[in-house]
């Protein structure tokens, strides 16, 4: 089990980049407009810098849900490796097949 520190540091990145999506967004047309004036964009660059660091989607890490830990996710299920191979052999994921030869 991960640090439960870890995980809501995670969980708050997650709300913060859906609440700053859509001005991040809207920043960053402006600045790779390049038919704007360089002032306005620049404007908008700075306005980018000011909006805080947990905002931008690459801070996010990808964790389990189940366990919270960060290495080793499937992004298919969300879970890691661990965690998959416990919830397959109990016949929890459907669709997930044991191989055997």
């Amino acid at each position: 089990m991960a640090k439960t520190s870890s995980i809501y540091r995670d969980k708050k990145r997650r709300k913060m980049v859906k609440q700053f999506e859509g001005r991040r967004t809207k920043l960053k047309t402006i600045i790779m407009d390049k038919s704007l004036p360089i002032e306005e964009r620049f404007e908008a660059q700075l306005k980018l810098a000011a909006l805080p660091r947990n905002g931008a989607k690459t801070r996010v890490r990808n964790r389990c849900w189940f366990s919270g830990r960060s290495r080793a996710v499937y992004r298919r299920f969300g879970l890691s490796r661990l965690a998959l191979r416990e919830f397959g052999s109990d016949g929890l994921l459907p669709g997930l097949v044991k191989s055997s030869w």
